[in-house]
């Protein structure tokens, strides 16, 4: 299957696809960390919402991988919120569809977001798959946990710094 992905800045009418992959690739990635009523349950509604308020805000940038104009993928990234962050820049989530897994769609993502900068975010302590892409490109687990909460459920957390 030949892909024709581009990567580009989202805009706010890019919301409700951003909200679609969000939603799917939650229940693609976290089926082994959140109960399936819980998958399930995801609002698409209200996770659009969200979107909309966070492209409107503009305080982080966001973008998309698209494979013939359809949303398959985003990545946010910005002024790092942790206090105590170990780089300023920090990569607040790349997420893209598992039928674009192995496309270059998260690469593509995670230069659009980070570039070659320093940054740093947060992973659920049990993602092989997340942990693996990282240390592909670089980052290594700084020895801080954290416990996250993904739809109200409680999560270990990785802080993982390049």
């Amino acid at each position: 299957m030949t892909h024709e992905l581009i990567v580009r800045p989202a805009g706010i009418g890019d919301a409700a696809a951003i909200a679609r992959v969000h939603l799917q690739a939650w229940r693609e990635s976290y089926a082994h960390l959140l109960p399936a009523e819980t998958l399930a349950g995801l609002e698409l509604d209200a996770r659009q919402r969200r979107w909309r308020g966070i492209l409107a805000a503009a305080a982080t940038s966001v973008w998309v991988a698209c494979d013939a104009e359809v949303v398959v993928g985003w990545a946010s990234s910005g002024a790092g919120r942790d206090p105590d962050g170990p780089r300023p820049l920090e990569l607040m989530g790349i997420y893209v569809l598992a039928s674009h897994y192995g496309t270059g769609a998260g690469q593509l993502l995670l230069e659009a977001a980070v570039g070659g900068s320093g940054a740093y975010l947060w992973i659920a302590e049990n993602n092989p798959r997340a942990s693996a892409f990282y240390r592909k490109h670089g980052f290594t687990a700084d020895g801080t946990r954290s416990t996250a909460e993904l739809a109200s459920v409680p999560v270990r957390t990785v802080r993982l710094v390049r």
